[in-house]
């Protein structure tokens, strides 16, 4: 019987400055800067532990000391990192962002370029575990190749974070190449569905990605909530009230969320609303990871 759930993607030590000052370019600015263990996928897996899922958590580890690091804090959340691996020669994923007084991102830069260690034969000597997953979970660090050779290959729902404007077009490039042509959700923000579809507005982007062959689109609108699209129900859900700490990871909260409900059965537009209640949970927090997530959605 199918039981956890599969995350699979990057994981990077984030250095995070936050101004407490005005952003002025080229310019020394106050500010504090903390270290901590992140990543699209490890943060959309650390919040699925938080929401008692079993994880396992497929990535490559760097043989340096933030390799050390972020394998450690992998093994003390409670990650199921047996299908992961480590590779001595390569740095590990770093993420360096400054956010605003504000909680808002000013720039981001990262360098994860390890992630292309994960390639599909990588994948194929572990899809007999990942089989038995109740759901995947990709962010599209992973390379075109192998985000298609998810696509055909997995037997469990795919669900995928598009990261990035820039990497939201592998996704749909891995769509167009994949031979099943299909792709269960698909989670991207306005400017990213606007960009890889060359649509207007998100409902036209949104119903273009349902022709593509994603069944499910969520594309996430800043101050506006959500907009979630399906073949068979779509809806506008505004954002919960919620006084801003900071901005980094609600995304992967919102996408572990709606996994969460997805795992638990959940109509999607309830498990969208899930998703909602674990982003506001986030930006309530100055970390990218609330470590009380569960008790905000009960």
């Amino acid at each position: 019987m199918k039981g956890f759930i599969t995350v699979i993607g990057g994981v990077n030590v984030d250095i995070s400055a936050a101004l407490i000052a005005p952003f002025v370019q080229h310019d020394s600015i106050p500010g504090q800067v903390a270290m901590d263990c992140g990543g699209v996928a490890r943060n959309i897996a650390h919040n699925l532990c938080l929401l008692g899922h079993s994880v396992s958590f497929v990535t490559i580890f760097g043989g340096d000391v933030f390799g050390d690091i972020c394998r450690k804090k992998c093994e003390d959340i409670g990650l199921n990192i047996s299908q992961s691996a480590s590779l001595d020669h390569l740095r590990n994923g770093i993420y360096l962002c400054v956010n605003d007084q504000s909680g808002d991102m000013v720039v981001g830069v990262a360098d994860t370029s390890i992630i292309d260690n994960l390639t599909p034969e990588f994948l194929s000597a572990r899809m007999s575990a990942i089989h038995q997953s109740t759901a995947v979970v990709a962010d599209a660090n992973l390379s075109v190749e192998t985000l298609s050779f998810l696509f055909d290959y997995s037997r469990s729902p795919v669900f995928v974070d598009a990261v990035s404007t820039t990497k939201a077009q592998r996704v749909m490039t891995a769509l167009r190449e994949s031979q099943s042509h299909q792709l269960f959700l698909m989670k991207l923000n306005r400017q990213e569905a606007l960009a890889v579809t060359g649509c207007a507005d998100e409902v036209k982007a949104a119903q273009l990605l349902l022709n593509e062959g994603v069944e499910h689109v969520l594309i996430t609108l800043g101050a506006e909530g959500v907009y979630y699209c399906g073949h068979e129900i779509e809806r506008h859900l505004p954002p919960i009230p919620v006084e801003v700490m900071n901005t980094t990871g609600a995304g992967d909260a919102l996408l572990a969320g709606v996994v969460h409900g997805f795992a638990r059965q959940m109509p999607m537009i309830d498990s969208v609303v899930v998703g909602l209640k674990a982003a506001r949970a986030t930006l309530m927090t100055a970390k990218s990871v609330n470590s009380e997530l569960s008790k905000y959605l009960s």
